[in-house]
């Protein structure tokens, strides 16, 4: 997106407050990075949205003791080079002092050096491998890395556990897109839990992003008798997955991460029902409708992507309210302080769920995961879990 764009949305935004206090001082810049374009863009869409709508809801309740909060975005298209090129004009062009970023653990983990370099804590909002937070090479804490999901190991956990347990299958296949850092880091821990359970991964079975014919994995994960089919990727490709697999009369028990899109049953029909997803909300929980409504209300439509919307709103109201309180305790609002407020957070309550920070990780403590279950084209709550610290 031009940098035009973005000022004009921060200019709306603005004028979106009538009456706003203006002897707070300046306003304080915050900047998002959603993928509208490209692969997974429903989500992007409502994570764009969802965070406009926290943003205007947190102006409305008076903003940081007075001073707006201005909104600025760049479309990551999905891909690394954007995500950086975006938060680059977001830290230097735009001047904002903390950045909602990705979904996606490969892209974050690009930005992440910059928003470390540049003292800009980065909130993600889907990025579930372990290292986006942690330095893998010294095992200490990036500072100012956040995280807002869960992660890839307690994931892996849930999914092997629910596999063998649960449903009683010894034996498993892996369909993992090749190079991305999510799925590689999901096919991981799943193989060295579900076999240290017991089980056996017959093989694992890799694809690209972006393809669209997986028949030759299929039939190869098919001959090897595999129970159940683990499927850590997105939305549109697992659920082109499952299609063919049915198809070709292969039908296993599918158990995937938490990449599951309503929209899936648009592509595979039928052959969704019976699947399992993790996710981090019931997506009919009534307690989220209020949000939901909120957010139909505000841009026309109800959310396509609900899962989307909790998280994408809720990690900016960790950063409004962490600005909030920082102004409160140091007198400032900037990267330090904020970093510092968000890894001292304990108990904020947020939409779906409350937020406490681990110091030692920078992940939410007992972040809820629930499991869903596709029955009658809808999902139904199967079980949830609280993840460990």
């Amino acid at each position: 997106m031009r940098k035009g764009l973005a000022w004009a949305l921060a200019l709306a935004l603005t004028a979106m407050v009538p009456g706003f206090a203006a002897a707070g001082g300046p306003p304080i810049r915050v900047g998002n990075l959603p993928a509208v374009t490209g692969s997974g863009a429903t989500w992007g869409i409502c994570h764009r949205d969802s965070s406009i709508l926290a943003v205007e809801e947190f102006n409305a309740q008076g903003g940081v003791d007075g001073r707006k909060v201005e909104f600025f975005w760049y479309d990551t298209k999905g891909k690394a080079e954007d995500a950086v090129n975006g938060l680059r004009r977001l830290i230097e062009k735009d001047k904002v002092t903390a950045v909602t970023g990705t979904v996606d653990s490969g892209i974050q983990l690009a930005i992440v050096p910059i928003g470390e370099r540049a003292k800009v804590p980065l909130m993600g909002i889907a990025c579930t491998n372990p290292t986006v937070t942690v330095n893998p090479k010294t095992g200490k804490v990036r500072p100012y890395s956040f995280r807002i999901c869960f992660t890839d190991p307690y994931l892996a956990k849930c999914v092997a556990e629910l596999a063998f347990k649960e449903m009683g299958k010894k034996t498993a296949t892996v369909f993992y897109d090749v190079g991305s850092a999510y799925a590689e880091g999901m096919k991981a821990f799943f193989v060295e839990r579900f076999s240290k359970l017991g089980g056996n991964v017959l093989n694992t079975q890799g694809y690209r992003d972006g393809d669209v014919d997986f028949r030759a994995q299929i039939s190869a994960a098919k001959a090897s008798g595999a129970q159940v089919c683990f499927l850590p990727g997105n939305y549109k490709e697992m659920a082109l997955i499952i299609k063919q697999s049915h198809e070709l009369g292969w039908k296993p028990a599918f158990i995937g991460g938490d990449g599951y899109s309503p929209n899936m049953y648009e592509i595979a029909g039928p052959a969704m029902e019976g699947t399992y997803w993790c996710s981090p909300i019931d997506f009919h929980d009534p307690k989220l409708m209020p949000l939901f409504r909120r957010y139909e209300k505000r841009f026309g439509a109800y959310p396509v992507e609900p899962g989307s919307v909790a998280h994408a709103y809720d990690a900016m109201w960790c950063l409004l309210q962490a600005m909030k309180k920082a102004q409160k305790d140091f007198g400032r609002v900037d990267g330090d302080t904020i970093a510092k407020t968000l890894e001292n957070t304990r108990n904020l309550k947020l939409e779906h769920f409350v937020y406490t920070c681990n110091p030692k990780t920078h992940d939410p403590v007992k972040k809820p995961v629930v499991i869903l279950k596709i029955q009658d084209k809808t999902e139904k709550v199967h079980s949830s879990v609280i993840a460990e610290e």
